[in-house]
């Protein structure tokens, strides 16, 4: 029989843990339990417990996927994005030490279908105080030119996609109202080749919700 390799997966998403703040100004998760084993040790007559858990979070904790609804109340919420845009996308790493990730970044690049993601090596900041203020993000123009050039969907590894140094978020506006999702908060890029990965960053099928915590990850081989 022949053997086939499985290909080596690469965990891209960073651990959530209790109070775990993602983005100033919004509260950290509640984990705890909602039954405990001892509660459940009475109900089961062969020595079976179990834990059930319970979260309470807003839904950009983590790194989290934007669908449209985030943005536009029209549009695709979690539920209404097939696994094709989520899934098993080929992907494209970008590298960039500019704060200000522009069109430069991505000249010459086939970006047609492509989960293009951003590494920029801000994730090693993640937990810190510097993690929020003066992160990389991409440019309105580069927005434009990855809507224009066809890519599927934009993670990045910062702390926001847009520059939140000023109150207007262009490209979110720009990707989600063509349908680009994108995946902030993202980890491990540097463990990426630039191109020959899959990519997969599958949320829950959620309905009325266009944010949402997700295990990303790539495949090598």
């Amino acid at each position: 029989m022949e053997h086939r390799q499985c290909p080596a997966l690469i965990d891209l998403s960073h651990r959530i843990e209790d109070g775990t703040i993602t983005y100033r100004g919004l509260p950290g998760p509640h984990i705890c339990d909602f039954w405990t084993r001892e509660q459940s040790a009475a109900l089961y007559d062969d020595g079976a417990t179990f834990q059930i858990g319970r979260i309470d979070m807003v839904a950009n904790t983590g790194t989290y996927l934007d669908t449209p609804f985030h943005r536009y109340e029209d549009g695709d919420d979690l539920a209404a994005v097939g696994l094709d845009r989520i899934a098993g996308l080929e992907g494209l790493l970008v590298r960039s030490a500019d704060q200000a990730v522009d069109i430069g970044a991505f000249a010459g690049l086939d970006l047609r279908g492509k989960a293009v993601l951003i590494h920029t090596g801000w994730d090693r900041h993640w937990g810190s105080e510097t993690y929020f203020s003066d992160h990389p993000f991409l440019t309105e123009t580069a927005a434009k030119l990855l809507v224009d050039e066809g890519a599927a969907l934009i993670g990045i590894d910062s702390h926001n996609i847009d520059d939140t140094r000023a109150p207007r978020r262009p490209v979110h506006t720009i990707l989600l109202g063509a349908g680009v999702l994108i995946v902030e908060h993202l980890t491990n890029l540097a463990a990426l080749p630039d191109s020959g990965f899959r990519f997969t960053a599958a949320p829950p099928k959620i309905a009325g919700m266009g944010t949402f915590p997700v295990r990303a990850f790539a495949a090598i081989g």
